[in-house]
Order: C-alpha cells, then sequence, then structure tokens
C-alpha cells in the first residue's frame, strides 16, 4: 500500500513514532525519522540502514525545521507524508489544574500546538510546489471528549487541562488546513488515539478498560492500520477526518 512512499516521521523515536517507523519500514516505505537524538554514534549507525535516514530535529525551533526540508529536498526527489507525532514537554508539564504555572504553560502551549502549525505550515510550502503532499496528525480521546477524572482517583496520575486544549487544537488544525488548502491535492487529516500502555498503575487500567469494548488500554502497534490507510492511495479521498482509534472508550 505504501511501497516506495517517501515519508518522514516527527518524533519517530517516541512510543508511538517507533511503531510508526517499524510498520512503515515492513512495507517497504523509504522513512525519515526526524527527532532529537543525543547518541550521535548511534545516529550514524542507524543512518547504514536501507531506505530509512534519521536527521536531528527541534520542531520548536523554525530553524531547525527549515532544515529539515532543505534536506529532504537535497536527499530525496519528492516527499509523500509527513506525520507530525512528536510531543516535546515543559519540565512542569503534567502539573494539576490548581498548581499550573504560567511559563511552563505557555511553553507547553507552544511547543506542543504552536510547533506543529509551523511544521505544517514548512511541509505545505514543499508539497504546494511538488504538486502533492499528505499530512497526519496525532491528536488524543482527550482532544474529543472531557477526562473521565473517576479514573485517576486513587492514583498520582492526572490528567492536564492543557493536554486537552492542545489536541483539541491539533484537530482544529487539521480540519482548518485541510479546507485552506482544498482543490491544491494537499490531504491532511488526523488520528486521534486511546490510551497507550505505558507503566500506568493496576488499578487505573482495570477502571479504564471497563469502559472499552475489549482490550482497554492499546499497544502503538494498534494504531499501524490506521496510520498506514492514511499514508496509502486508498484514502485519497479523506480529508480534514479525525480517525479515533481507542476501542470505544470515547462512546
Amino acid at each position: 500500500m505504501i511501497k516506495n512512499k517517501v515519508i518522514c516521521i516527527i518524533g519517530g523515536s517516541g512510543l508511538i513514532g517507533k511503531s510508526f517507523v517499524n510498520e512503515c519500514k515492513k512495507q517497504n516505505a523509504r522513512v525519515i525519522v526526524a527527532d532529537i537524538f543525543k547518541d550521535n554514534k548511534k545516529l550514524i549507525k542507524k543512518n547504514k540502514e536501507n531506505n530509512i535516514k534519521y536527521i536531528n530535529i527541534d520542531i520548536t525551533q523554525e530553524s531547525s525545521i527549515v532544515s529539515l526540508f532543505r534536506y529532504i529536498k537535497k536527499e530525496f526527489l519528492h516527499l509523500d507524508s509527513v506525520v507530525l507525532c512528536a510531543y516535546p514537554k515543559s519540565k512542569k508539564f503534567g502539573s494539576s489544574f490548581e498548581n499550573l504555572d504560567p511559563k511552563y504553560l505557555k511553553e507547553d502551549l507552544f511547543n506542543q500546538l504552536g510547533s506543529p502549525i509551523i511544521l505544517s505550515k514548512h511541509a505545505i510550502k514543499y508539497f504546494l510546489k511538488q504538486g502533492f503532499g499528505n499530512i497526519i496528525h496525532l491528536s488524543s480521546i482527550q482532544g474529543t471528549t472531557s477526562p473521565k477524572f473517576e479514573h485517576y482517583k486513587g492514583t498520582t496520575m492526572v490528567s492536564p487541562i492543557e493536554y486537552s486544549a492542545i489536541k483539541s487544537g491539533i484537530i482544529s488544525v487539521t480540519k482548518y488546513l485541510a479546507k485552506f488548502y482544498r482543490n491544491k491535492n494537499i490531504r491532511v487529516n488526523c488520528i486521534s488515539p486511546g490510551g497507550i500502555k505505558n507503566n500506568q498503575p493496576k488499578k487505573f487500567l482495570q477502571r479504564y478498560k471497563k469502559e472499552c469494548s475489549s482490550k482497554g488500554m492499546l499497544d502503538p502497534e494498534d494504531l499501524n492500520s490506521a496510520l498506514i490507510f492514511l499514508l496509502s492511495d486508498e484514502s485519497r479521498f479523506i480529508n480534514g477526518q479525525n480517525i479515533i482509534v481507542d476501542d470505544g472508550w470515547s462512546l
């Protein structure tokens, strides 16, 4: 479905990003993994892989985004899709509502919502020149409905208000861009996952599962089918949509 397509995955070393990269490799796509890589020796070693390139990028810096697209233009004949799943967090991200610090709130709002907007700007500029393109944003079920706060009782976990605001914003940005660039052969869609397993307390996992149809919390790999569909030509007439993958949690 995506053989030989050139796909840039922003945040490709993260929990979901790694799964996306591995699936695209299996599907014989040509993958550009863009993220902050601290170990340059490992990066050089990884760059020897066939059909996959790694590049350091900080999406909170526009100059870094510009460098990414210059690199893509130089190294590849074209770019089919950009997948945005990076999620840079401030030191105080995840504080309770009562303890929100304006300084870090401002940082998170820009880094997690502003940066995808700026990155989309440069991706679309690239796509307009080549005559086609595809952007996939990553939102969340928290961007479509309010949290189920009872799931968090008795744990140290919180559902940050800024997370809901940012993820709602990502969905709005998706729809805005899809409509703004209609008739330009550019598609912009979004995937909203349910909760992803990441060492959450057993109590939380049990409560969460009761709201779902079968599995409960998902593994990153459970999102791969939706991703491949949106990357493929099978979804060529799907634009401005938010695909929810949450095992029925939001019903």
